[in-house]
């Protein structure tokens, strides 16, 4: 008997949120065989209805009860502000449905673990959307790292710093979300547990506003055997944007943006490639976020629970690191008022978060 040959039916994606990264997520998922986007929810009917008309989605909502409950729904991505993150990805997963959260995709380690029990317990899929770890330069820089061409790596520098306008958006609102560690210090915290692990010391400072929104702060990890991470995050002055992780005989550098670079510079080999490598291209796919959308639907699709590159258990442990640090920094000042290069640069958030 032949196999039929009949392709399988697509994955039906629902969109909470029609902002920034939705506005990137979409037509990423729109490339994807086998995945379609079918509706899009926002609190605001007019925002919902210009997006779906944008994008060409057959539906809309302002109702997310009445999304989450649609039999026409298979997976939820979720890209509303991120104080939301854990109170609706546990609407939907009781709701029966697969999720997919923007990072960060909760406010805290306590909350993230509660959601990855409930969906082990339900068995439905849920994976922080952590695009950074399934991009392609991210996952030959592992290759690389485990072939052992700069030896054994020692320690890392990170940082993720632009000076954001404030324009009244939730990442300057502490309600509805706020902060630079859980929006932009994600990314070297991530880097740093996926190279070296969870971090046995933790040394932070950092600037807070005197209603508790952290705007900007520099930490140091440490791990056994003596490894560390410098890392650092703000949303009102400039911090190299880049990444490196150095070895035992050379150094990897991942350029600005380091967690949507399509570059490696391996600064090892020869003598000659230390101080002039040759850069290691890779192609991106849409808006960078194929990779990892395409895995999230391949791994629905095989039935598990959660994605080997990303899972629960490696979230949690960021999350915990996340934790201290915020601690630290609120623990080392009394509240600052912000002043400054407050609003002085425009920046498009879309183009690096």
């Amino acid at each position: 008997m032949n196999e039929s040959t009949e392709p399988p039916d697509p994955l039906r994606w629902a969109i909470a949120g029609a902002g920034t990264i939705s506005r990137s997520i979409v037509p990423d998922l729109q490339l994807i065989p086998g995945n379609r986007v079918d509706i899009v929810f926002s609190r605001d009917k007019a925002n919902a209805t210009r997006f779906a008309e944008e994008f060409g989605l057959p539906r809309w909502t302002d109702n997310f009860a009445s999304l989450i409950s649609d039999p026409g729904v298979d997976v939820l991505y979720l890209a509303t502000p991120f104080a939301t993150h854990a109170a609706m990805a546990r609407e939907a997963l009781l709701a029966g449905k697969h999720v997919v959260v923007e990072k960060p995709m909760a406010m805290n380690a306590a909350e993230v673990e509660e959601l990855f029990a409930l969906a082990r317990s339900l068995g439905l899929f849920l994976m922080e959307a952590m695009w950074m770890k399934f991009n392609p330069a991210f996952r030959h820089l592992f290759e690389l790292l485990d072939s052992g061409l700069i030896g054994k790596p020692s320690s890392l520098r990170a940082g993720f710093g632009f000076p954001l306008i404030a324009d009244g958006g939730s990442r300057w609102d502490v309600a509805r979300s706020g902060g630079t560690l859980l929006d932009q210090g994600i990314y070297p915290v991530t880097l740093a547990h996926a190279i070296f692990g969870e971090p046995t010391g933790i040394h932070a400072r950092g600037r807070v506003r005197e209603d508790g929104l952290d705007f900007a702060e520099h930490f140091t990890l440490d791990f056994e055997e003596g490894h560390f991470s410098h890392c650092a995050s703000s949303m009102t002055e400039f911090v190299d944007p880049s990444a490196s992780i150095s070895g035992t005989l050379g150094w990897i550098t991942l350029p600005g943006m380091f967690w949507t670079s399509t570059t490696l510079l391996v600064h090892a080999g020869a003598w000659a490639k230390m101080f002039d490598p040759e850069p290691m291209e890779h192609e991106r796919e849409g808006n960078g976020y194929v990779p990892m959308l395409r895995a999230a639907g391949e791994a629905i699709r095989s039935g598990v629970t959660e994605h080997p590159i990303h899972p629960g258990s490696e979230t949690v442990a960021v999350f915990r690191t996340l934790d201290t640090i915020s601690r630290h920094v609120k623990d080392s000042v009394a509240g600052v008022t912000l002043e400054g290069s407050q609003g002085a640069i425009l920046t498009e958030v879309s183009d690096y978060a």
